[in-house]
């Protein structure tokens, strides 16, 4: 086959990993929303009554106040962008990695190094963020609206008006410096994904050698959901810093309209402080 060309099938399993990958995320969002909210405010909470946020001891305090305060609807306030933003980022995700696995098999005709699933997942990772920065501000902003609150955003269309008029277009991009740095749990988690399915599919092909199987077969539920929790969990520990600092940039400003933080920088000095 000639160099820089795939055969029909190539395309076709990307655009499946593309929607398998949307499906995925609103199927994980419409079941853990709630505790999304939970999150959110826990990472904007100042620690010494700094907050506009009721006080939380835990999670499930947490939980148990926003649903008597404010109900349901509170426990999954943002649930619109929270889906829009999860279903295209997975979506765009599994596409864009894909293409560039595919890209670097072409340029290689190798089996690909754990490097080139970094890579792929990087630049993957990398071009969502630049596409819904603006939806994840408007989740996170959405969130953290409580009853309390004079003025607050009615639903996803009217925040985006509100923040393009008050404080302009660059306010949606709020948070882009975490948010590319985030990049880096993608890398990791596909990366080691990737890694651990490998080794784990090498370690049952010696069990099962007189087995006609093909190495994908080899695994079952059970196994994908185990390399999918050891991955995330990986992920998780070394970029968790990267989320708290995303969310405190990305809070609604005061009612004189300055934002809280100035940068990155200044949301590490106040945390640490």
């Amino acid at each position: 086959m000639p160099p820089g060309t795939s055969p029909p099938s190539t395309e076709a399993w990307t655009w499946e990993n593309a929607v398998a990958g949307a499906t995925a995320g609103f199927a994980t969002v419409a079941t853990f929303h709630p505790l999304d909210v939970v999150r959110t405010r826990f990472q904007v909470s100042g620690g010494r009554g700094l907050s506009d946020l009721p006080p939380y001891r835990n999670t499930g305090h947490a939980v148990y106040t926003i649903a008597r305060s404010e109900g349901l609807r509170g426990l999954y306030a943002g649930f619109y962008p929270a889906v829009l933003g999860s279903t295209v980022s997975w979506g765009l995700y599994f596409f864009f990695y894909n293409r560039a696995k595919q890209r670097y098999l072409q340029e290689k005709d190798v089996q690909l190094r754990p490097f080139d699933h970094l890579a792929s997942a990087a630049e993957a990772g990398a071009l969502v963020c630049l596409f819904t920065n603006p939806i994840w501000l408007v989740k996170t902003r959405m969130q953290l609206q409580t009853p309390g609150h004079t003025s607050s955003y009615s639903g996803f269309s009217d925040a985006l008006r509100t923040i393009r008029k008050e404080e302009g277009w660059r306010a949606l991009y709020r948070g882009i410096g975490p948010g590319l740095l985030l990049v880096t749990h993608g890398a990791i988690q596909f990366t080691a994904y990737e890694e651990l399915r490998k080794a784990m599919i090498s370690a049952k092909s010696k069990q099962t050698r007189g087995d006609d199987k093909g190495s994908e077969d080899l695994l079952n539920s059970v196994d994908y959901a185990a390399l999918g929790a050891g991955s995330k969990l990986s992920a998780i520990l070394l970029t968790y810093p990267y989320q708290v600092i995303r969310a405190r940039l990305q809070q609604r400003p005061g009612s004189d309209g300055i934002p809280k933080y100035s940068d990155s920088w200044h949301v590490v000095k106040e945390t640490a402080r």
